[in-house]
Order: C-alpha cells, then structure tokens, then sequence
C-alpha cells in the first residue's frame, strides 16, 4: 500500500476511517506539492516557466482545498472547527476565547454573536417574532 502507514491492522479499520486517511494523506501530498511549487517559483529566473510553475501550485491549493472539504463535510469535529477559525479576523488564537464569550452573551459583533442586524433572519418558526 506504499506510503500510506496504517497504524492499525488495516483489516480492521472501518471503512470510514480507511477513507477518512486516505483523504488526509491526500491533503498532506496537495500541501507538500504546493510547498515545492513555491519554493521552485521563488527561484526560478525564467518569467514564463516561473508563470507554469505558479499555476500548477494555484491548482494544488484547489485541490487541497476541494479534499479539506470532503473532509469537513465527513466529520464532525473538522466541521465545527472549520466553522470556529475560518474566515476570523484578529490573532488566531484569540478566535475560541471570542467564542466562549459570544455564547456566553459576551460583546456584539463577537464571531458567532447573535446579530440583530438588518440581515438578521431570526426564528424560521411560524409565528415566531425575531
């Protein structure tokens, strides 16, 4: 099974999980290819070659993208987080702590704060009020 490392005796393994490392494997391959591309553009003198080499490292962002997605729609706990750091703005490491607080009914505009903005949908319940 070349590179693959099955830590567990394959046999086994669900088959979800099998799938589940297959992607994760896939996404590392993708993030590794993009890497390479990378450091090949940052020293490549030729203008076209270097354009090539910054296309195909675009390509390998989609695809690691389109796998990370597969694997966000697959588990739950990917899904969640994805939801919590994703498209954030601020220190990184802040973004959990926001969180807690917003669920907690800390500050408005908080990631994850109830808005009572214009676009606010509010209850999708039949006579609810919002």
């Amino acid at each position: 099974m070349g590179h693959e490392a099955w830590h567990e005796p394959y046999e086994s393994l669900s088959p979800e999980t099998r799938d589940m490392h297959r992607a994760i494997i896939s996404l590392m391959e993708e993030l590794e290819a993009v890497d390479w591309y990378q450091q090949r553009a940052d020293v490549t003198h030729d203008a076209e070659l270097k354009a090539v080499i910054e296309h195909n490292r675009d390509e390998e962002i989609e695809h690691a993208m389109m796998t990370l997605e597969w694997i966000r729609r697959r588990s739950p706990k990917f899904d969640t987080n994805a939801r919590t750091y994703l498209f954030t703005e601020g220190p990184i490491t802040e973004v959990e702590k926001k969180m807690e607080e917003a669920a907690k009914g800390g500050p408005a505009g908080a990631p994850g704060a109830p808005s009572n903005g214009p676009l606010a949908i509010g209850s999708l319940k039949p006579g609810a009020t919002p």
